[in-house]
């Protein structure tokens, strides 16, 4: 079963619709302690829009954050969306520190996620992504193809090696990355049509 993070974001039924239409069977986690060990979920999908701030906020509070670190450091099936990738990195200049102390990310990846420059922001619609060829989740999905972003901030990961795919918003940038089992992805798949579902497929192995 694939659980899906709530913790107060909104636009997650879309993904419990786009999984449903796959004939996957999840259900939003009621708490940290089903990302345990013995917890009811094989995989685990980190959706929504959000503030960096915000949502770390939320994270750290309810529990979640030390889940995931410890979820992701076991190389358990995850998908972070949106947020869900940059909350991966160690900061945000979204959220700036406050009276010198930094608003720390999961430190999951290694690097920082900057706002675009000197562009009209946010980038919201239709962007071609250009996927690496070894990527697992764009499997049999065309190079190129238009997927759905809508985001102010793109993450920088202190080794590109990590990316998966990216895009281009003045800048090129990484879009999505790829380390054992997680994967994440700054546009929304289940927003997406056929490529955000078949890259939905390809991440749950269907």
């Amino acid at each position: 079963m694939i659980g899906i993070l709530d913790y107060g974001a909104g636009n997650l039924r879309s993904v419990t619709n786009a999984l449903a239409r796959l004939g996957l069977e999840a259900r939003f986690a009621r708490g940290p302690e089903e990302l345990g060990p013995h917890g009811p979920f094989d995989s685990v999908i980190f959706p929504g829009d959000g503030h960096f701030a915000s949502a770390m906020d939320m994270l750290e509070k309810s529990g979640y954050a030390d889940a995931l670190r410890e979820w992701i450091k076991r190389d358990r099936p995850f998908l972070g969306i949106c947020i869900g990738l940059q909350a991966l990195f160690d900061s945000s200049e979204e959220a700036p520190p406050v009276q010198g102390r930094a608003i720390r990310g999961l430190g999951l990846i290694p690097g920082t996620v900057k706002k675009f420059p000197c562009r009209k922001v946010p980038q919201i619609g239709w962007n071609q992504t250009e996927a690496r060829a070894a990527s697992r989740v764009f499997k049999n999905i065309q190079n190129d193809t238009f997927f759905y972003y809508i985001h102010s901030y793109y993450a920088c990961p202190d080794d590109d090696s990590v990316s998966a795919a990216w895009a281009c918003y003045g800048l090129r940038y990484c879009a999505a990355v790829e380390r054992g089992a997680l994967t994440a992805v700054q546009f929304h798949p289940e927003k997406s049509g056929p490529a955000g579902l078949a890259l939905l497929a390809n991440w749950a192995g269907i």
